[in-house]
């Protein structure tokens, strides 16, 4: 039942400094202020955000902090703007590997960084990380940079698991075998393959379904049905996933607001409107994925938590750069 006039005042409000985009949140706040009667106020950016609050200080009007991937949750965690989220039911709904240190980040969808690979040209149906290294690709793979966020995770996943040698040794072996110099985002990767250009893709799950659904640029529906997705180490470790999440400001002035708000996002039915609006896996367990997502089969995700992975990225950034990753494969 929709709340009072009366209620809703007494009920109060939350301010959002939101990365994500307003079609991915604003039904989520609808459906939470519908629920409790707490407004919300949101101030939209793809950039900039954690250092705004950051200079506002003390004064800073944000509440919660929405942001795309573990690196911008590490990053806010080390501008010191963020607090321990204390909730008994965000405990019980986020498996520690997608929670910070003390809570200070709660993750709230996962994706996970696959291979699409060409229905025409590539036969196998599973691989490994690994094996993009392998000779027998070389001229075959297309990725954005190296130093993208989700690479850079990536990478930094790889150096968890078999450390800074092997891990050099692999990321020579895959630049060895791109097809052409890093460059554009996740989808004209998958292009890539449709065009005969590689073989092989690196992207994140959730552009497969906003390339099927995608209604103003419906030629990349062509591009995702030239590919199967394959989840690299489903027979081993698992695939590496990153997240969206969540920070509690350090000076929140409706913290306990704040604290309901991120409460209703790992709901179960926030977690099904979440995860479901940009085709990405929830991360409570129990809570469904959407149909498209489902279609792509059981996700086996790596299980070393992100707070450790988080802790690799400038050895896996600076490893980037020492491998000459972005200069593309015949430097």
């Amino acid at each position: 039942m929709a709340v009072s006039s009366a209620d809703a005042e007494k009920a109060g409000e939350v301010n959002i400094y939101s990365y994500r985009q307003p079609y991915l949140i604003e039904p989520l706040l609808k459906e939470f202020s519908d629920e409790t009667g707490i407004k919300t106020n949101v101030i939209f950016a793809s950039k900039g955000l954690i250092e705004r609050i950051a200079a506002e200080g003390r004064n800073s009007p944000a509440d919660v902090l929405l942001t795309t991937n573990i690196g911008n949750l590490t990053q806010a965690v080390a501008s010191g703007i963020t607090q321990p989220v204390s909730s008994d039911l965000i405990e019980d709904s986020v498996p520690a590997a997608y929670r910070g240190k003390n809570d200070e980040w709660i993750g709230l969808t996962r994706r996970a960084r696959v291979v699409y690979a060409s229905k025409d040209r590539v036969k196998q149906h599973s691989i490994t990380y690994e094996d993009l290294a392998d000779p027998k690709w070389r001229g075959k793979i297309c990725v954005r940079s190296g130093q993208h966020v989700y690479n850079v995770a990536l990478i930094a996943s790889m150096l968890a698991e078999h450390g800074p040698e092997k891990t050099e040794d692999w990321l020579r072996g895959v630049k060895a075998n791109l097809a052409r110099r890093p460059a554009g985002n996740d989808r004209l990767q998958v292009k890539g393959v449709y065009a005969g250009e590689c073989d092989l893709a690196i992207g994140n799950t959730y552009y497969m379904g906003s390339m099927l659904t995608d209604k103003k640029n419906p030629e990349q529906k062509k591009w995702a049905n030239s590919v199967n997705m394959l989840f690299p180490n489903a027979d081993g470790r698992g695939t590496h996933v990153n997240v969206s999440g969540a920070i509690l400001a350090k000076n929140a002035p409706n913290k306990d607001n704040a604290i309901r708000l991120i409460e209703f996002l790992v709901s179960d039915k926030g977690q099904e409107m979440y995860a479901d609006v940009n085709n990405e896996y929830p991360v409570k367990e129990g809570v469904s994925p959407s149909e498209i997502v489902q279609s792509w089969g059981t996700l086996k995700a790596d299980p070393i938590p992100l707070d450790d992975i988080a802790a690799l990225r400038k050895a896996a950034s600076e490893l980037v750069d020492k491998v000459g990753f972005d200069e593309g494969p015949s430097s």
